[in-house]
């Protein structure tokens, strides 16, 4: 079996630490590309969809990793009844369709990880993101991915590398960072809030990895 991949821990900016002292940019880098669902990993979203209950979504807000990123939504101004946290969102989606629907490798991999750990996880084309990944608060002008991409407001929470906005904090992603399909290496992100566990970010994360390598 493979060895299990490094998790490496981004920057923050110094006005975000100071006010989010217990903040941080979780990331690694793994040799992947996206494609189709094998049957297996389809057969593991039907046992997941399976066990999934009403009860469970409407109690899920109160677990403690979803109600810690309750918490940091609203600390930075995110009303989570109406911009759902992204574990709430797929639970949303579940009882909506019956069930968690497949897509395709990449994404069912990022579903799995966050509906079973309650910890979201993006996905970076890792060879176009430049230099370290880290977070900080948007500009005045700014725009997302770099001049000529959809303005930015100022003051958002932004995930970035050295060079220039790759997304919003659980929001839009620049063009021309995400994962495509000659996509060969994949940058895997996560944000760690308070109350959010070192063991918790990196069960999601080395969770994508898992579900990525069942396509060989």
């Amino acid at each position: 079996m493979s060895a299990r991949p490094e998790v490496e821990t981004g920057w923050v900016s110094d006005e975000l630490r100071d006010e989010f002292p217990e903040l941080q940019l979780r990331h690694l880098a793994v040799a992947a590309r996206p494609g189709r669902t094998p049957r297996e990993v389809k057969d593991r979203l039907r046992t997941m969809s399976n066990r999934f209950t009403g009860a469970r979504a409407v109690g899920l807000r109160q677990e403690p990793v979803p109600w810690a990123y309750r918490v940091f939504f609203r600390q930075v101004g995110i009303d989570p009844d109406q911009h759902r946290t992204p574990v709430e969102a797929a639970a949303l989606e579940r009882m909506r369709a019956g069930g968690f629907a497949s897509r395709n490798l990449l994404d069912d991999a990022l579903l799995i990880a966050v509906v079973e750990t309650g910890v979201h996880i993006v996905a970076f084309d890792a060879d176009r993101v430049q230099g370290a990944p880290g977070l900080r608060l948007s500009e005045a002008a700014e725009a997302l991915g770099g001049p000529g991409g959809r303005p930015l407001s100022d003051r958002q929470v932004l995930v970035a590398d050295e060079a220039r906005p790759l997304g919003v904090l659980f929001g839009a992603m620049a063009e021309g960072v995400g994962v495509h399909p000659e996509t060969e290496r994949m940058l895997l992100v996560t944000v760690q809030v308070k109350g959010v566990s070192d063991l918790e970010v990196e069960e999601a994360l080395w969770t994508v990895v898992e579900v990525l390598r069942a396509a060989g």
